[in-house]
């Protein structure tokens, strides 16, 4: 993402997803050369360069993204990485031994926008897991612990799980910050977060294995990962929940029509009828490259029919809290709504929360809270069977 030319032309600069890290590369316009100056197990965002200084935006999993100096690079981001073997003994550097002997640069924190808060709250562990999911297929991920929970104790207790969901469905989770995952692990909960068939990161063969084909490798590695949970002893299997926003939504859908392990679900700005998007959200030319024209034949329409999941809506008997903004374009609310309705409709539990004047993401301040709020409140019912109200 956002490649940029030095300013000799030698170099084109972009930032690259590699197996949930995030580097900023260099690679000559011929495509030789690749160098990876700032690697590692760490999220590096967006650089720029000025008089001199190279500045890079680095978050990990225990740190939110701050601004970090990257010496090493000469005046012009053009010269070879001259910070190779400078890197240890860098002051505050986020990458570990590992990152270090990976990345060529040196990198010298310059802002602490995030000290205060960080001081002031409590933030549990994260680990990186990897595990083997259908077809032998390995999958990468992270779970994130309660502050002060042990994993590796004798005595470790099993908590209630969160299973979510990134969206895209071409994305990734990465070693990065993760503010969701650290605010339900602070409710008690371990949670486990995982890129499936589809995510970006691992090469084009395993982003496209769920082209015209949603719903079905990435059901099976989001549930082994649910799976590897409980076999480390973490998770209570009787007390589990799963959610995302956008195709962690609609992965979300796809989850509760094939299972009834979980307890509670919250299906945020997710698509059911696929059909019924067309020509009314802004994905045209996405729906007729990935599932052709749906008037088409009879193949094609099955294609639309098949991984839509409102024509399963039958095997739902997981309660659902089903969000959305009210001006989406990528994921029409009109989807939240029939999933609401065939949901009452079979008297499944359910709610629907519309956010006035929002698109697909939620911008303002006060509704980002209402809808933390509301995500603590229905996993705390339906999940761990707490008796406060539900908003």
């Amino acid at each position: 993402s956002g490649p940029r030319f030095s300013e000799d032309g030698r170099w084109i600069w972009f930032g690259l997803e590699d197996s949930a890290e995030n580097h900023v590369v260099r690679i000559h316009p011929d495509g030789s050369g690749l160098e990876r100056p700032v690697a590692g197990p760490i999220s590096a965002g967006g650089f720029d360069w000025a008089g001199g200084t190279f500045a890079v935006q680095v978050g990990t999993l225990d740190m939110p993204s701050e601004i970090w100096r990257v010496d090493g690079l000469g005046a012009k981001p053009s010269d070879a990485a001259a910070g190779a073997g400078q890197r240890d003994g860098a002051e505050g550097d986020p990458r570990s031994a590992a990152a270090a002997a990976t990345g060529t640069a040196k990198l010298a924190r310059v802002t602490h926008t995030n000290d205060t808060w960080m001081s002031e709250v409590a933030i549990g562990a994260t680990r990186n897991i990897h595990y083997t999911s259908e077809q032998g297929t390995t999958v990468e991920g992270f779970v994130c612990f309660p502050p002060g929970y042990d994993p590796d104790g004798p005595a470790r207790q099993k908590l209630p799980v969160l299973l979510r969901i990134h969206g895209g469905p071409v994305s990734q989770f990465s070693h990065s910050f993760n503010f969701e995952a650290q605010l339900f692990a602070a409710d008690g909960y371990v949670v486990v977060y995982t890129n499936p068939r589809g995510s970006s990161g691992y090469g084009q063969a395993f982003s496209q294995a769920i082209f015209a084909d949603w719903g079905n490798k990435d059901f099976h590695d989001v549930m082994a990962g649910v799976d590897y949970v409980l076999a480390q002893g973490w998770g209570d299997a009787d007390h589990m929940g799963v959610g995302g926003w956008s195709y962690g939504g609609i992965l979300t859908d796809f989850v509760i029509t094939q299972t009834h392990r979980f307890k509670g679900a919250i299906s945020g700005a997710s698509e059911v009828l696929l059909i019924a998007n067309y020509g009314h959200d802004h994905y045209q030319w996405y729906w007729e490259h990935e599932l052709g024209l749906p008037w088409e034949g009879d193949n094609r329409q099955k294609v639309w029919e098949r991984i839509s999941p409102f024509n399963k809506a039958q095997f739902i008997e997981t309660p659902t809290l089903v969000m959305g903004g009210e001006n989406d374009w990528n994921v029409p609310i009109q989807n939240g709504e029939q999933l609401y309705q065939v949901l009452r409709r079979r008297g499944v539990p359910t709610e629907l929360v519309v956010y006035p004047g929002q698109g697909h993401g939620i911008a303002v301040p006060s509704y980002q809270k209402d809808r933390y709020d509301r995500y603590l409140a229905w996993y705390g019912k339906w999940v761990k069977g707490e008796s406060k109200p539900v908003m």
